[in-house]
Parts: C-alpha cells; sequence; structure tokens
C-alpha cells in the first residue's frame, strides 16, 4: 500500500545511474521516497500537511534522481500556469521598454514567464480582446501598461473575467491596482525649480492630450505657476517625439519673453535644444530649459539636461509584485502605488537674463 502525506518514508530504492538516459518523472521520486505521486505533489508546493521527515526523503529522491519539475507538472499540482500577460503600448520608448524589461526581470526571479502583447493602436475593441486572449491562454494574472485614458475605460470592463490585472498609468475602476509614477509631483517640482531660479512664468510643452502623465503634469504646472502668482500661458502639445520638441521650440525661440520652458519628456526637450540653438537662443543663458524621465542619454545633451528622473524599473518591479499578491490571494480593495520621482539638476536651467 502507498503510503499517506502524513506517513513516514519508506526505504529508497534504485540508484540514479538506474535511470540513466531517461529523464526522472514524477512516479519515480514517489517510488524512490516511497511515497504517493500527491505526497510528491505536495512537497513541490510546499503543503503544510507534510511531515518534515517525509518531505525531506521527497527532497534526496529528487537531488539523487536529478528530478527537476517540469511547468506543467507544477501547473497541474498548483491550479496554475505560472505565466502572467503584460500588454504594452508604444513600446518603442525608453519608459515602457525599461518596465518591460523589469517585469520580465522580476518575474523570472519568481519563477513566472511573460507573456507579451504589443500593440500599435489602442482602440477599445483591440484592448479588450488582448486581455481576453491571454485569459485565454491561461495567464495567471495580467499587467496592462496603459497609458492613455481611453485604454483604462477598455480595461475596465475585461475585469468580469476573473483574472488578476495591474494597470500602469490609469485605472478607472475599483477592481483594478494602479502603479504609476507621480507626474503631479514631478511636474510641480520641474516648475517650482525655475520659478526659484527667478524666471516670471514658465512656457511649457505637453505630451499628447488624452495620455494620462501628460495631462497630469500639465495639470500641476498649471496649478504651481497659479499658486505662486505667475502668468499661466496656453501651453503647446507635442507628440513625445524629438520632431514635434524641435518644431514647437523654434516657436517659442521666435519669442523674447521665453526664458523658461518645462517639456513633458526628454525626447522632445532634445528637439527644443536643438531648435533653441539654431535660432541663437542661449540654454541656459538666454532659456533654461526642463526636460521629465532622465533618459541615459541625457546627461549627455548640449548643455546637460536639467530633468525629472522616473524610476522604471522600480515601476515594472512593483507592478509585478502586486500582480502576484493579487493571485496569491483574494482580491482586496483597489491599490495605488505612487513611485516617487526625483529632480535632477543640470546645466540646461539657470536665472534668466539680466534685461
Amino acid at each position: 500500500m502507498t503510503p499517506s502525506a502524513t506517513d513516514g518514508p519508506a526505504p529508497k530504492g534504485r540508484s540514479r545511474r538506474s535511470f540513466a538516459g531517461a529523464r526522472p518523472v514524477m512516479a519515480d521520486v514517489a517510488r524512490m521516497a516511497g511515497v504517493s505521486k500527491q505526497t510528491v505533489s505536495r512537497v513541490l508546493n510546499d503543503h503544510p500537511a507534510v511531515r518534515p521527515e517525509t518531505r525531506q526523503a521527497v527532497l534526496e529522491a529528487m537531488r539523487t534522481l536529478g528530478y527537476r519539475p517540469s511547468r506543467s507538472a507544477r501547473s497541474l499540482a498548483s491550479g496554475r500556469t505560472r505565466m502572467i500577460g503584460v500588454i504594452s503600448f508604444d513600446a518603442a520608448r525608453y519608459g515602457p521598454a525599461s518596465i518591460l524589461t523589469a517585469i520580465n526581470t522580476a518575474a523570472q526571479e519568481a519563477g513566472y514567464l511573460v507573456s507579451s502583447i504589443a500593440l500599435d493602436t489602442a482602440d477599445h475593441d483591440t484592448v479588450v480582446e488582448a486581455v481576453n486572449r491571454l485569459s485565454a491562454e491561461g495567464a495567471d494574472g495580467v499587467i496592462a501598461i496603459a497609458p492613455q485614458l481611453w485604454v483604462g475605460r477598455a480595461l475596465a470592463e475585461t475585469t468580469d473575467l476573473g483574472t488578476p490585472l495591474v494597470v500602469l498609468e490609469n485605472a478607472l475602476d475599483s477592481g483594478t491596482a494602479l502603479v504609476t509614477g507621480d507626474s503631479r509631483t514631478g511636474a510641480r517640482k520641474a516648475t517650482e525649480h525655475l520659478l526659484g531660479l527667478g524666471h516670471t512664468t514658465v512656457r511649457h510643452i505637453a505630451g499628447p492630450t488624452g495620455w494620462t502623465s501628460a495631462d497630469l503634469r500639465m495639470a500641476a504646472w498649471q496649478a504651481t505657476l497659479r499658486a505662486a502668482g505667475a502668468a499661466v500661458p496656453a501651453p503647446l502639445v507635442g507628440d513625445w517625439s524629438a520632431d514635434s520638441g524641435y518644431d514647437l521650440g523654434r516657436r517659442l525661440a521666435r519669442s523674447p519673453e521665453v526664458t523658461a520652458v518645462f517639456v513633458s519628456n526628454d525626447q522632445m526637450a532634445l528637439g527644443v535644444l536643438h531648435a533653441l540653438h539654431e535660432c541663437g537662443r542661449c540654454v541656459p543663458g538666454d532659456v533654461s530649459v526642463v526636460g521629465y524621465d532622465d533618459i541615459p542619454e541625457a546627461a549627455h545633451f548640449l548643455p546637460p539636461l536639467t530633468t525629472v528622473r522616473t524610476d522604471f524599473a522600480e515601476i515594472g518591479t512593483r507592478s509585478l509584485r502586486l500582480l502576484l499578491d493579487r493571485i496569491d490571494g483574494p482580491a482586496g480593495p483597489r491599490v495605488d502605488t505612487l513611485v516617487p520621482v526625483d529632480l535632477v539638476v543640470r546645466a540646461s536651467s539657470g536665472p534668466p537674463p539680466v534685461r
């Protein structure tokens, strides 16, 4: 009769040499340890009902045989696939790409595989279809990098699938957990820095309308100017690219009264620096420029760029941890996680010119 999980170990059987040429399976481990396959499964999943001496016998049998549990065996034992899904948009940009790298690294360390879907379009039906596909593939949970408001609205309709969901940037319902960089604080720090240098107001080049981070940064820039009693000029709206920053920078360069510009990301700030240089405006002697994100190249712009540093790796790692918590336990109330940001002061910002 095969001993149960609470029985002690039976005498060991075949040696590792008897399995030469064949990969050992769970039944071989059970036979050598003198227990059932169910007991081996419990040991693999750290079940508390297994006696210490039985657990030790199973582990010794695994080592002797060179047994490595397959992912499918673990899935059958735990009811999980050990796979998570990730949906991303605009994955070529530095921020999303860095977040994806961090999620993959953290998932690998936790013993999970990652199935990624990179979407070129963020329309409603495409987003819902992506979540449905990952759920159908058996994903234990899904992380969605949702930079646009309408993506959050589409994701809100997928919570009835029962798949744990963590959203980066925006979450519009109580059933999804949110992880994001603190755009409000970052924009406030950037604007206060320029005002503190003596500039009477600060111009702003925003990201595309409807992108959560762009909207938050623009709102915080406006609120900071109002709180300081400074004029609030109309923002200019770019598309995150250096080309759009260059085009809008040329417009600002033609206005002598412009002495400070806060740009919603570093790529557009690079275009602004290029435009100001071409138009004969010195940075920071004539115009100070502050960017956002602190991409690796920002320290090597001419001049080196003052910018707000976002820890994208921390955003990715925290999102994975939060998702695993929701996979392991019942979903509690919505958790919003704001990852702190820092202002990195370099040579592109300084006092306004003396008139």
